[in-house]
């Protein structure tokens, strides 16, 4: 598709996707689409036990069919606990067993590949359904539907050079009334372009990467700058939200976060309501938080079992992503019996090494800003054992006495005997996936 696009001017690019994209939303709101949407907005209301009874028959129903048309699964049981973590390199490697249809029946899905291989896992028609169904039920609680006007912050690498010296960085849906930022070219240079281009468009709701959208109000913040229309609601996908993220964003753009969790492998759901409360999705699958021994904890890793990952079973995949559960007698103003999410903590590769400290990981280091003026953007590198480097995008606010105090909130979380070489340059180079990671540990 990208290859034909590029042939066309960009208002034909536009046309293009403007019909590719409706074309995709016929094929995921067709089927059983409006039947999931009707299906979730059933047991939003239920009791506790009548959601369990549920999770329960959709835990067995799916184990069932797996034991049945996979043959990796084959005659495995209908006990979870008894199968094996299920590895990332394994499903690469296994697709095919693993799977249960092809890949000409499959709607295929590709993770970005952020912390190592890219994979591919293949989903049901019906499972594509189930899970945009569930998106838009969740959305709708915060005004959205589909016509709505939407930017869109995502990995697409959709515009050239000469299109930023034009003023475009993005591209259009006109049907949908989508407008689609690429993630890989926002940067002091060519900010003015994106904040005309933004503020012109005007959107409703905000869809995307919180990093991508987290540096444009970091800049307009820098610049005294707010948008003069109202965003109802920012919606981060495919990036852990920090908390400097919900402030920056927040202050901008004046809009409702909802944070929400998932994955393109088919990871279950973590969505946030509108009264604040992170919750787990019990009729989307199943969570288990493990320490490093793989024992049962509060806080930890995730080991994953997706019901609508019926294409390519899912089960007690170890995903690498982190949260935290809240108490268990933690309950929600919104009144739902669905479980808390402290936080999610995000990937648990993404984390320094400290001689002294020992792991310490994303959400510890990204507090490391609070209370420090003119950070526009910042990455830390480990390539040594002792020492780290510091890329840093800053504002003039960034002087001397601001760089001493992020250095020593760095030393405080890192330990004396970690070297800190601060570098400040105009920008940082975002992952192919178009995503940006504050973490970078090479030691692994």
């Amino acid at each position: 598709m990208k290859k034909l696009i590029d042939i066309f001017p960009v208002f034909f690019q536009n046309i293009l996707i403007s019909f590719y994209n409706s074309y995709l939303y016929r094929v995921r709101h067709s089927g059983k689409y409006e039947l999931y949407k009707r299906y979730y907005t059933f047991f939003q209301a239920k009791s506790g036990g009548e959601v369990a009874l549920e999770a329960k028959q959709r835990l067995y129903s799916f184990l069932e069919k797996a034991n049945t048309q996979s043959n990796w699964y084959k005659n495995k049981g209908l006990n979870i606990s008894a199968y094996p973590v299920l590895e990332k390199n394994t499903v690469i490697e296994n697709l095919l067993e693993i799977a249960t249809i092809s890949e000409k029946q499959a709607v295929i899905s590709l993770t970005g590949g952020t912390t190592g291989a890219s994979m591919k896992v293949f989903y049901t028609k019906e499972n594509t359904q189930e899970r945009h169904a569930l998106l838009d039920f969740f959305r709708s609680q915060y005004g959205y539907k589909l016509g709505n006007k939407c930017a869109w912050f995502s990995g697409k690498n959709i515009v050239t050079e000469k299109n930023l010296r034009k003023g475009i960085c993005y591209r259009d849906d006109y049907i949908n009334k989508i407008r689609f930022f690429s993630t890989f070219h926002i940067t002091e240079n060519n900010f003015d372009v994106y904040w005309a281009a933004f503020c012109k468009f005007a959107p409703e709701f905000i869809v995307g990467f919180p990093s991508s959208v987290y540096e444009l109000c970091s800049m307009a913040a820098a610049r005294g700058l707010k948008l003069e229309n109202t965003v109802k609601a920012f919606f981060p996908t495919a990036e852990t939200l920090l908390p400097i993220h919900r402030e920056v964003i927040g202050s901008v753009l004046g809009c409702k976060i909802a944070d929400q969790y998932a994955s393109s492998e088919g990871a279950p759901f973590i969505l946030e309501c509108p009264q604040g409360g992170l919750h787990i999705h019990p009729l989307t699958g199943v969570f288990e938080v493990v320490d490093e021994n793989m024992q049962p904890a509060r806080e930890g890793e995730i080991l994953v079992t997706s019901f609508t990952t019926e294409g390519t079973p899912l089960i007690r995949y170890r995903i690498g992503d982190r949260i935290k559960l809240a108490p268990e007698d933690a309950k929600c103003a919104c009144g739902s019996c669905f479980p808390l999410v402290e936080k999610i903590e995000g990937r648990s590769t993404d984390y320094i090494l400290s001689p002294t400290h020992g792991k310490v990981n994303l959400g510890n280091i990204s507090n490391s800003t609070k209370g420090v003026e003119g950070i526009i953007q910042f990455q830390i590198i480990q390539k040594e054992q002792d020492l780290v480097e510091v890329l840093v995008v800053p504002t003039e606010a960034f002087i001397l006495k601001e760089q001493h105090k992020f250095i020593a909130a760095l030393t405080e979380r890192l330990g004396e005997k970690m070297q800190i070489n601060l570098r400040v340059v105009n920008e940082i180079p975002k992952e192919k996936s178009g995503k940006f990671r504050i973490v970078k540990n090479l030691l692994k």
